[in-house]
């Protein structure tokens, strides 16, 4: 019988994994004082005193958002990895931009527990709809299914009518990619008339997951579909579960990781269940993380273990601390707004909405500008917000004086329903 965990660690007693990570903790921080960027960050700390959540709470808060800074002044990683860039398997790109080490560790992103727990198993066959292009996520799932056993179609993005070809003709048993893309995939295939039915698994991530959409995907033959919760510089933080076919409340921690709920903007810890920011220890020795900050918002569920796994749950990804925001997949920063407005001088102020539904969303840039326009302006303003961000958007001319003077340069307006 297979088990419906990866390996006993999952299972472990709780008091178990928490002396095993505290009791790692010293080894980590040394480790990472090594490298130039931590040892700067974490001058004077002395490790053996680090073997408490209270002692590492204690710690400065690296962010996310400092890292494109730290990068450009130390390149390429800011000081902050322990290995030598030539002995990395891979130097990953992602927009900002912010450069991402892979070491050469098998299952470096630790991707095989959230595909496990999907349903990937040995001998199975999966289309890997994550980019293949600069950014690691299309090499987590790669290197997940190495550890697992299974074989890989190396989608990638795009090319729809070829992805339905794959599924119909090869018929994979799992689809790993971003929720829009695979709704977009059921779409053409109906269109098509083509039998992609084998697809009984999906793990997706990259983008949230309503509810709606879930009961959409099964409405349309994929009976399991599975939320993951990871970053480029991260790897896997959690994942969902089900036992005995039903979903488990939130989802389970990486067994890897140590994680703090923290006021935004600060290192303060929240009460149990309160909302606040991710804060991420990650036990990586290519890339030692201590209290790293990734912008994301969530909260520990404080009911206890749900289903076989025992580590603690977060309630998933609730948004986002800062004004980072994800548009299809992508990381859209406050920084790249104000790159755009440098740009075009007839720009007095902006802000970027993304509007919409999940997997439907809408950018749309909202500039105060003086006069009389033209379309020629919102143009070039169009061709420049695709070369900063990578992405479409649209452009809309307001008055001097319309938009809020409250600070705030990305308004996340979108519908999580």
């Amino acid at each position: 019988m297979t088990s419906i965990t990866l390996d006993a660690l999952e299972t472990r007693a709780p008091e178990e994994r928490e002396r095993d990570l505290l009791a790692r903790l010293p080894g980590l921080i040394a480790r990472a004082q090594q490298a130039p960027g931590w040892g700067r960050i974490l001058n004077g700390i002395d490790p053996d005193t680090i073997t408490t959540r209270e002692a590492l709470a204690r710690l400065p808060v690296t962010r996310k958002s400092d890292l494109k800074a730290l990068q450009e002044g130390e390149p390429p990683f800011g000081g902050l990895t322990a290995t030598a860039t030539s002995e990395l398997a891979r130097v990953c790109m992602s927009p900002g931009p912010i450069f991402d080490p892979e070491g050469r560790a098998a299952d470096w992103w630790r991707f095989a527990r959230p595909m496990y727990a999907a349903g990937v198993r040995a001998g199975g066959l999966l289309q890997n709809c994550f980019s293949y292009h600069f950014t690691p996520a299309a090499f987590m799932v790669e290197s997940g299914a190495a550890r697992i056993g299974c074989s890989v179609i190396p989608a990638g993005t795009g090319q729809t009518e070829m992805q339905v070809q794959a599924m119909a003709t090869l018929r994979p048993d799992t689809y790993v990619g971003t929720p829009s893309f695979l709704r977009i995939i059921i779409e053409k295939a109906g269109e098509l008339g083509a039998d992609i039915s084998s697809v009984q698994h999906a793990l997706v991530g990259a983008e949230a997951l309503p509810e709606s959409l879930r009961s959409w995907f099964r409405d349309n033959g994929v009976a399991h579909v599975f939320q993951t919760y990871a970053s480029a510089d991260i790897g896997s933080i959690a994942y969902e579960t089900a036992t005995d076919g039903v979903l488990d409340a939130g989802m389970v921690l990486d067994e890897e990781v140590l994680l703090e709920i923290v006021r935004p903007g600060s290192g303060e810890l929240v009460a149990p269940g309160d909302i606040g920011e991710v804060v991420v220890t990650l036990f990586n020795p290519d890339y030692p993380l201590i209290r790293f900050a990734t912008g994301d918002l969530s909260a520990l569920l404080v009911d206890g273990p749900s289903g076989v796994r025992t580590n603690s749950r977060i309630k998933g990804w609730m948004g986002r601390a800062d004004q980072t925001t994800k548009v299809r997949a992508m990381f859209v920063h406050a920084s790249q707004v104000q790159n755009i407005v440098r740009r075009h001088p007839e720009i007095i102020k902006a802000r970027l909405v993304v509007s919409g539904q999940m997997a439907n969303d809408l950018m749309t840039l909202q500039c105060e500008v003086e006069g009389v326009v033209g379309p020629a302006l919102a143009t070039a303003i169009g061709a420049t917000i695709r070369d900063v961000t990578k992405l479409r958007g649209e452009v809309a001319f307001v008055a001097p004086g319309t938009l809020p003077d409250d600070g705030k340069v990305i308004d996340d307006a979108r519908d999580y329903s």
